[in-house]
């Protein structure tokens, strides 16, 4: 799905006359969100956003992870699996999937950690107990509430904040915010613009911890580029993020083209990006992401993945807050059984 422009204008007709709508979405989105989930039995750390589209809740994830291994945790990702065909539960393969089968976003995250994809989450969290899970991640499902979260961390982009604050389709909201607001047990803001410095401001008044993050390019990602023009593309929740993140680290972008969000790249459309890379002596980069959905079309030599990485501002801060809600999880845990 690729955003409407209207969706980041304060004044808008058309969101104007679409509030009826998001409204009504609003107020069944709260109303589902009130619910009680079940008891995983295992500590359950949810990583999700306010609105439709990315906010880059995958690299969080991923720095999560190796958060929690460094814990002593054997963490397993728990995802929907959107964009895949396979309702699961099913333990993702790198070797044997392809992003038509589980998502690019699992695809993605195999390399680095075990994903059980499920669209039933509870049918997710017996598979992932299954192979010796200690905590969940859950990669998404901040307003679903079949299971009930040990902590929910939300991820906003610092650049894009929250679009014109309206509820879908009025706007990029997938409930209202303050129902959000009340579900959350951090944040986390990537990037250094403020965009996201009222809802921060509001968590914090909370007494709710915000975590400040950035986006890290690989070293060796950055070396092959050095010196080269490039051509960048993207089918991501927000390409534009992507293309500052080559800008930033003195990548020579000249041309860029934006997909919508989980783009199924068709050969013909790869073909004509590296026939104009070609042509123009331009070096083909995109996502990782990207990447994971292209394996399956024999993705072309000449396509160089960027790697990213999550880098917290405050590392200890985020490993006392993540230790902390694990211990209080399981010491919950204890007294029910």
């Amino acid at each position: 799905m690729r955003e409407p422009a209207f969706w980041h204008r304060p004044r808008s007709l058309r969101s104007h006359f679409l509030r009826p709508f998001g409204a009504l979405y609003g107020a069944i989105a709260q109303r589902r969100m009130l619910r009680n989930g079940i008891d995983a039995g295992i500590p359950v750390l949810c990583v999700g956003n306010y609105h439709v589209g990315g906010a880059g809740k995958t690299p969080t994830v991923l720095a999560l992870t190796h958060l929690l291994r460094d814990l002593g945790e054997t963490p397993v990702v728990l995802s929907r699996g959107y964009g895949g065909r396979l309702r699961g539960p099913v333990m993702v393969n790198a070797e044997k999937h392809t992003a038509d089968d589980v998502g690019d976003e699992p695809l993605m995250m195999v390399r680095n950690v075990p994903v059980a994809v499920a669209r039933d989450r509870v049918d997710g969290v017996a598979l992932a107990r299954s192979q010796g899970a200690t905590v969940i991640l859950m990669d998404d499902g901040f307003q679903n509430p079949r299971i009930t979260k040990d902590a929910s961390l939300i991820v906003i982009d610092s650049e894009r904040g929250l679009g014109n604050g309206k509820v879908f389709p009025a706007g990029p909201l997938r409930a209202p915010l303050r129902v959000q607001l009340s579900r959350t047990d951090a944040l986390v803001v990537i990037g250094d613009g403020h965009a996201a410095d009222g809802v921060a401001g509001e968590l914090v008044a909370r007494d709710r911890p915000v975590f400040r993050a950035r986006l890290k390019p690989d070293a060796a990602s950055v070396e092959r580029l050095s010196g080269k023009r490039v051509l960048a593309f993207a089918g991501i929740g927000d390409p534009e993020r992507f293309f500052r993140t080559l800008r930033n680290h003195q990548v020579d972008v000249v041309r860029t083209r934006a997909f919508a969000d989980h783009h199924a790249f068709a050969p013909a459309e790869i073909a004509a990006l590296v026939d104009e890379a070609r042509a123009q002596q331009l070096v083909l980069v995109t996502t990782e992401k990207d990447c994971a959905r292209m394996r399956g079309n024999d993705m072309p030599p000449e396509i160089l993945p960027f790697a990213v990485t999550l880098e917290f501002d405050e590392p200890a801060k985020l490993r006392d807050f993540i230790a902390d809600r694990v211990f209080k999880a399981r010491e919950k845990s204890f007294w029910l059984a």
